[in-house]
Parts: C-alpha cells; sequence; structure tokens
C-alpha cells in the first residue's frame, strides 16, 4: 500500500489538528515533514516527479473547471467504494480531511460526504484559486488521486485612462488605456462625436497634427469573453476665431436696429465692437451689447441719421482675432454687391435730376 494514503499521513492530519505544538514539538516536527513531503509528491511543480509512493496510486484528470470570478464552484470526487480515509487539497494546502476543515477561508465549505461522493464548494472565486486541486482518496483496494485543474475568468477592467485633455490645434495628441482581465481583453478606440470617423485597435491613439474636427469624445472599450468595459476621454481642441461674414441691415429713424456678429471659437471668443476708430461700451449712448455664446448682438433702441454707417465685429481668444464689417443703412439706402452703400439721400439726386431737366428745357 502507498505510504502516502496510510493511516500515518491521515493520523497526522488529526495530530496536527488537535495537538498543542508547544507540548508536543516532536511529533509536529515529523508530522509536518510528512504531509509536506507527500503533498509535494501528490501535487508537483513544474515537471512531473516520479517516485515510487506515486507510481502504486491511481491517477485520475478529471480535466478543467472554468468559472468566472465572483460564482461559486463545487469540487466533486467519486468514491464508489469502501474509503478509510479522504482529502480535498490546493497546492500546497488541505482544505479538508474528511469532515475536518483545514482550510480558513470562510468561502470553502463541505458540501457531501459519503461512500459515493466527496464534494466541497468555493464561493466567490478569486484570481488566487485558480490552479490544480487533487482529492486524496484511500479505499480498501488501492489509494487514488483525482486531479482537477480550475481556470478562474476575470471580466475586462480598465485600469489606466488618461484624463480629459486640452490642446491647441496642430499639436500632437497621445492617450493610453489600459486593462486587465482574462483572457486578456483587446482594446479598442471611436471617436462617438457626430463628427467622428476615427477608430482603431491599440491601448495608444496617436493623433498627429490634431485639427478641430477630431475634437471630442473618445470611447475606449475593453473586451473579452466574459464582458465588457467602457469609459470615455474628451479631447478639447483650441483654435482662433473666424467670424461669419455680417449681414448688413437697413433701418427706419427712431426705430429697433440690430447688428449681429457670430464667430466660431475654441475657446469661446471675446467681441468688440467699433464703428471707424472708436469702440462701443455696453450701455453707451443708448445702445445695448450682449454676448452669447458665438453670438455677439449690438443693439440700437432708437436709430438716428448718426447711427447710420459702417460698423466692425472683432472675436478675439487667446489664439488670435478675426473681424467683419456691418453696415446699418436708412431704408432709401442703396447696397451694391459687396454690402456698401451707393445712395444714402437718394432724394437729393432725384431733385437734382429735375433741376438740370428744368435747366436744358429753358
Amino acid at each position: 500500500m502507498d505510504p502516502f494514503f496510510s493511516w500515518d499521513f491521515f493520523s497526522c492530519l488529526k495530530k496536527l489538528k488537535m495537538m498543542s505544538v508547544c507540548g508536543h514539538f516532536v511529533i509536529f516536527f515529523k508530522c509536518t515533514a510528512l504531509l509536506s513531503l507527500r503533498i509535494v509528491l501528490l501535487v508537483p511543480a513544474g515537471l512531473p516527479v516520479r517516485s515510487q509512493s506515486v507510481s502504486q496510486s491511481d491517477k485520475n484528470f478529471l480535466g478543467n473547471i472554468t468559472v468566472k470570478q465572483g460564482e461559486t464552484i463545487f469540487l466533486r470526487c467519486a468514491q464508489g467504494e469502501i474509503v478509510t480515509h479522504t482529502a480535498w487539497l490546493n497546492r500546497s494546502s488541505i482544505l479538508y480531511a474528511g469532515d475536518e476543515k483545514w482550510s480558513v477561508d470562510p468561502r470553502v465549505s463541505l458540501v457531501t460526504l459519503n461512500q459515493e461522493e466527496f464534494t466541497i464548494k468555493i464561493e466567490n472565486v478569486e484570481m488566487t484559486d485558480e490552479g490544480q486541486y487533487v482529492c486524496a482518496v484511500q479505499t480498501s483496494r488501492r489509494p487514488t488521486t483525482n486531479i482537477v485543474h480550475v481556470l478562474v475568468q476575470v471580466p475586462p477592467k480598465i485600469t489606466n485612462l488618461t484624463r480629459d485633455i486640452v490642446v491647441n490645434e496642430g499639436a500632437n495628441v497621445t492617450v493610453l488605456c489600459q486593462a486587465i482581465g482574462k483572457p486578456e481583453p483587446t482594446i479598442t478606440w471611436k471617436l462617438i462625436s457626430s463628427s467622428g470617423d476615427l477608430s482603431t485597435d491599440d491601448a495608444y491613439l496617436e493623433i498627429s497634427s490634431i485639427t478641430r474636427n477630431r475634437a471630442g469624445t473618445y470611447e475606449c472599450t475593453a473586451v473579452n469573453e466574459i464582458d465588457t468595459d467602457v469609459k470615455t476621454v474628451d479631447i478639447t481642441v483650441n483654435y482662433a476665431p473666424t467670424v461669419y461674414d455680417g449681414r448688413d441691415i437697413g433701418v427706419t429713424l427712431g426705430q429697433r436696429g440690430v447688428l449681429e456678429c457670430e464667430a466660431d471659437a475654441v475657446p469661446e471668443a471675446d467681441f468688440e465692437w467699433y464703428k471707424d476708430d472708436r469702440r462701443f461700451l455696453n450701455g453707451f449712448d443708448g445702445m445695448e451689447i450682449v454676448n452669447t455664446g458665438s453670438l455677439s448682438k449690438l443693439t440700437f433702441f432708437n436709430v438716428s441719421y448718426g447711427d447710420y454707417g459702417n460698423y466692425t465685429c472683432v472675436a478675439i481668444n487667446k489664439l488670435g482675432s478675426s473681424n467683419t464689417s456691418i453696415v446699418m443703412y436708412g431704408p432709401r439706402a442703396v447696397q451694391d454687391g459687396n454690402g456698401s452703400t451707393l445712395g444714402v439721400h437718394l432724394d437729393t439726386c432725384l431733385l437734382f435730376i429735375v433741376f438740370l431737366f428744368l435747366l436744358l428745357k429753358l
């Protein structure tokens, strides 16, 4: 009979469980040495260890058990004969010897122990639970070693992600997304803003000479066979203002006139209004300036002759400036294709023509 499964082995289990180390040092030392030797022979690390004791027992490989992190596994060992001693081991640790629990892990418990079956369970499985488990059974005929390998799958988790960044247009940008999991997760990037069409399959996302249409929210996805983890990074691209062409307006004397100026810029532009070299300040001479995001409005509440003319709107941010011209004219003024006034006093022109006609007739 294999010494590993002799009474001495299982007797040592009980002795180590019950004795006082200080009072039985010699017994403790012998039993510990015996157990260590038998465990090493039973559960080899690296290359298989061949010994006379192991070769005399039946070794059955029960296969792999694949479990997701956090789930519960049942380790079942069929016995089928008159069993004298039995134990479940994990690598170099004894989990159960018969109905006696050796593991201090509260997640490990005994489910079934009878002549046909010896089953334990491990709840809330962790990565550290992965590895080889051995059910050692001593029957009336011969010892049996049942081996099963537990594989723990872990859902992906993004652990390292570049924070939201702000860059100037034309800069080179690199963002990183790293994840853990088992099987190893695959990383993909995607620009999810409405104007985006960029995607890549790499932990590093590199954008050379970034433009404003590459700004937006980038989505990092880590995926394996178990699950998916998604996080996002916002990339803000700063650029100088671009002012849209202003629209000239005609306003009747005494009426309300509004000049509008719109600019595209990041960060948002500050607006300044001028007539000739004179800058307008809010509330000056019965007019009002209201800036809302990308739009600025210059409002005259009671238009007079002196308010007619050419106005300049300037949009400014830290990267530059841009401007446009807007004309406010009276209702009888005529505009050319460029928006400039050809005649402000049409009545005067008509009177001059009538005068010339009468002069020639005389």
